[in-house]
């Protein structure tokens, strides 16, 4: 969990936090069914924070994996009879200052993905600053919810604060995407391979299969799902594991994740056969339970993400900047 006492919790946290407070307080009736899809209405957020807060808590013993679907409440731990009810029927309730938590939050997922975009462009281009204030009055949130989002960027290496503190993105060089490169290369192999055990099977089946129908034919790839197998592979299978110093450290250096997308916008989609089989591999050998070599594979994939990752920053270099939002400033 998050270690930083300065740093929001994560809505998966705030999630955990509530619901291991009612297991606790013996507020939730023995035998309710927990469901994702129930809880996420409750709390007003997507399905994956809930799943984390669930697995969490099913790994601390306070609930257990149900036959059907879910997780059940069961304080004995024997055979428990299951009772399905409407979650905001069984007890549950959001304490004041988790509900304005989950507001907040809230808030800052609803632009942070338009922003991202916005800022690992524009570090491609220059050195900006972000302009707090601008920030949250373009957006219309507060100043609170706008030092989140902040906030976000900086844990994923997007964002850093300059000796004035004062945010500041970019500038993108082959020097600093080096270093990055070389920094995954070192960690990510390492939490592949303890994450490995705790990934679902299933899910990498299906993740492959995408990858090898668009591998076959090219008509339905886009920059989205290109992202989104990047983020599959480098966040998403990374985060399973417990070291949260090693996925702290993996976080702050996924610029060459965020800027993959610029490079396809203002490039085009370049011939992206060797990513998809690249990543595939991987995959194929994790469903194989082949960790060595899927580690191996990855160092392999990284190495060449490297190459054509500073191939296109070279020729991203003579191309004219576009006009940034005015929460970006421009500054030597």
């Amino acid at each position: 969990m998050n270690t930083d006492p300065k740093a929001p919790e994560r809505l998966y946290e705030l999630v955990y936090r509530v619901l291991r407070d009612h297991l606790e307080a013996d507020e939730l009736p023995e035998g309710l069914v927990l469901l994702e899809g129930p809880i996420a209405e409750f709390f007003g957020t997507s399905r994956a924070p809930v799943q984390k807060a669930l697995q969490m808590l099913n790994e601390e013993q306070r609930i257990l994996r149900f036959e059907g679907r879910g997780y059940v409440v069961s304080k004995t731990g024997g055979n428990t009879v299951p009772i399905r009810m409407d979650i905001r029927q069984s007890g549950l309730t959001l304490p004041g200052d988790i509900d304005e938590a989950m507001k907040s939050r809230s808030s800052w997922q609803r632009i942070y993905g338009r922003i991202e975009r916005e800022v690992a462009t524009a570090a491609a281009f220059g050195r900006y600053r972000i302009h707090e204030a601008r920030l949250a009055s373009l957006f219309q949130v507060s100043r609170t919810v706008a030092r989140d989002v902040l906030g976000r960027l900086h844990e994923r290496g997007l964002v850093q604060k300059s000796s004035s503190s004062r945010w500041i993105a970019g500038p993108l060089t082959a020097a600093a995407m080096k270093e990055m490169y070389e920094i995954r290369k070192l960690l990510e192999p390492a939490a592949l391979a303890s994450a490995a055990p705790h990934l679902d099977r299933a899910v990498l089946t299906n993740m492959r299969d995408h990858m090898l129908t668009l591998e076959l034919d090219h008509t339905n790839l886009t920059p989205e799902l290109l992202h989104q197998f990047d983020r599959f592979l480098h966040v998403e299978c990374l985060m399973k594991i417990d070291n949260k110093r090693m996925t702290s450290i993996i976080r702050q250096n996924q610029l060459p994740l965020a800027t993959a997308q610029t490079f396809q916008q203002y490039l085009g989609l370049a011939d992206e056969s060797a990513t998809l089989s690249e990543h595939r591999l991987v995959l194929e050998l994790l469903i194989k339970e082949s960790v060595d070599a899927a580690a191996a594979a990855l160092v392999a994939h990284l190495e060449s993400a490297q190459k054509r990752t500073l191939a296109r920053l070279k020729v991203f270099s003579v191309v004219p900047a576009p006009q940034f939002s005015p929460f970006l400033v421009k500054t030597r």
